[in-house]
């Protein structure tokens, strides 16, 4: 994942990253919906169609390719990535840059990858939290218990957490979702550290 330019302006940034199923959405939603934080949901761009029921803006910004592609010249991502060719996906530096100007800390819910490129390009400026399963047994079991996915659709992403899982200590924070309360209560303690409230 190619990285970009750091945002203008004064603020930090809070990154979560984790294998599909371990439950890193869940801690990010709960932790937005606090009231003790100041936090802005960092909306990435795609290239991707709309779909369902999706809003512009709030779900992704929905963009062209070509625009997509423009915005990569001109240095306007904190980090993209091609995913598949014509299908890209990218944090904008004006979306950080909007949310440290209402006073709010950007918080990014990405893959791995994308993770350990935000804080390449953040650094100290942002705290990389990397979301634990209690197990790959455990994952699968979640994964299943999901219903969404196919028998092929689990293996691969159970293949794919295997490989993420050894990247959990280029993260500042390896947390591990064994119980979702407690998991949530260590992710708000250190976050306020960090934040220094």
């Amino acid at each position: 994942m190619p990285a970009g330019r750091l945002p203008k302006g004064e603020g930090k940034a809070i990154i979560f990253s984790a294998p599909s199923g371990a439950g890193k959405s869940t801690m990010v939603n709960t932790l937005m919906a606090s009231p003790k934080f100041n936090l802005g949901f960092s909306v990435s761009a795609t290239t991707r169609e709309l779909r369902g029921d999706e809003v512009h803006g709030e779900s992704y910004y929905f963009i062209s390719q070509e625009e997509f592609t423009c915005h990569i010249k001109q240095n306007k991502f904190v980090e993209w990535e091609e995913v598949y060719p014509g299908l890209s996906y990218g944090t904008l530096c004006s979306e950080v840059e909007r949310l440290w100007s209402e006073g709010k800390t950007p918080v990014f819910d990405v893959d791995v990858v994308g993770g350990k490129t935000l804080k390449s390009v953040f650094g100290d400026r942002a705290l990389a939290i990397f979301v634990m399963p209690p197990s790959v047994e455990e994952l699968e079991r979640r994964l299943r218990f999901r219903g969404t996915d196919s028998e092929e659709s689990i293996a691969k992403r159970i293949g794919k957490a295997s490989i993420e899982l050894k990247s959990a200590s280029s993260f500042d924070v390896e947390l591990v979702n064994d119980q979702l309360e407690k998991a949530i209560v260590n992710t708000e303690k250190v976050v306020a550290e960090f934040l220094v409230l």
